[in-house]
C-alpha cells in the first residue's frame, strides 16, 4: 500500500465506479423511462415495468446499505480492540459511550493522537464531520467499501 495516496479530510470518501457510476445512473434512467410512459398511457403493461425499476433501485441501495451496515459493525469491533490497548483508564472505561458514527470516524485518527480525540470527542458529543476535521495524522482505510 505504499503507492497509495495519503489520505485526508479531503480525499478520504470513496467511490465504487461500478455502483456510482453505473448501475444507479441506469436504474434511475430506467425509473424515469418507465414514468415516462406511464404518464403517457397508464395501464398494466407501463406500470408494472415501474413498480420493477423501483424495486431494482430500492434494492440497489439496500444491498449497498447492509455491505456498509456489518462493515461499520467490524470497524467498531476493531476500533474498541484498539482503543482498549492504546487508551489509559479513565478513557478506557467510556469507550462505550461513543456512538457508532464516532467510532467509525475515530478510526482515521493515529495511535498517537487517538486518546486526545477520544476525550475531545466525548467532551463535547463531536460529530463524525468533526472528528475527521482534527485528524492531524490519518491512518488510512483503502479497504472501505
Amino acid at each position: 500500500m505504499a503507492d497509495k495516496t495519503p489520505q485526508n479530510y479531503a480525499n478520504h470518501p470513496k467511490y465504487d465506479p461500478p455502483f456510482h457510476f453505473f448501475v444507479i445512473p441506469v436504474l434511475a434512467t430506467t425509473v424515469l423511462v418507465a414514468m415516462w410512459n406511464v404518464a403517457r398511457g397508464p395501464r398494466f403493461d407501463t406500470i408494472w415495468p415501474l413498480i420493477l425499476a423501483l424495486a431494482w433501485l430500492v434494492a440497489a441501495f439496500k444491498i449497498r446499505i447492509y455491505a456498509l451496515s456489518v462493515q461499520d459493525r467490524l470497524i467498531r469491533l476493531e476500533e474498541r480492540l484498539r482503543m482498549a490497548s492504546v487508551l489509559a483508564e479513565p478513557l478506557r472505561s467510556r469507550i462505550g459511550e461513543l456512538t457508532a458514527s464516532q467510532m467509525v470516524a475515530l478510526r482515521f485518527a493515529s495511535d498517537a493522537e487517538l486518546p486526545a480525540l477520544v476525550e475531545k470527542t466525548l467532551a463535547g458529543n463531536l460529530p463524525k464531520a468533526e472528528i475527521k476535521k482534527a485528524i492531524e495524522n490519518w491512518r488510512p482505510d483503502y479497504q472501505r467499501i
